[in-house]
């Protein structure tokens, strides 16, 4: 079995495990954790210390140039007033990470396993256990 980035792209974008397909599943009772592994192929999702900050820097980036910065580009622009400015931006930085929690994850494993596809247990043709 070989997995193309195309597949891993389309994984991603619709928070699926980058090596089966299996869809990324908030860990039973922490919404704001994800599984450690598939629970279908076992591929490892969280490897331990530091393995959160890919997901944060997705996370951080999405928030911050995809929301934040253009509403303070609107309020340069003069569309928006100071304190609807204020309201935005501070309601979605605090919101938008939470909800994107699980989307983070998912992205973060899409660009990894784009850029390095060999590492992705499907295609080396062994099982994800050998891959720890």
């Amino acid at each position: 079995m070989s997995v193309t980035r195309g597949q891993i792209l389309v994984r991603g974008l619709r928070n699926q495990c980058p090596n089966c397909g299996e869809p990324i599943r908030a860990r039973a009772g922490r919404r704001f954790r994800v599984d450690e592994a598939c629970p279908r192929c076992g591929l490892v999702f969280d490897r331990g210390d530091g393995a959160f900050l890919g997901p944060f820097v997705v996370n951080y980036s999405f928030t911050a140039f995809g929301f934040v910065v253009p509403v303070i580009i609107l309020y340069g622009a003069g569309v928006l007033g100071a304190t609807a400015t204020l309201l935005l931006a501070g309601s979605g930085a605090l919101l938008l990470p939470l909800l994107l929690y699980r989307v983070s994850w998912s992205w973060w494993l899409m660009l990894y396993y784009c850029f390095l596809t060999d590492n992705l247990p499907a295609n080396r043709g062994d099982r994800p256990e050998d891959d720890e």
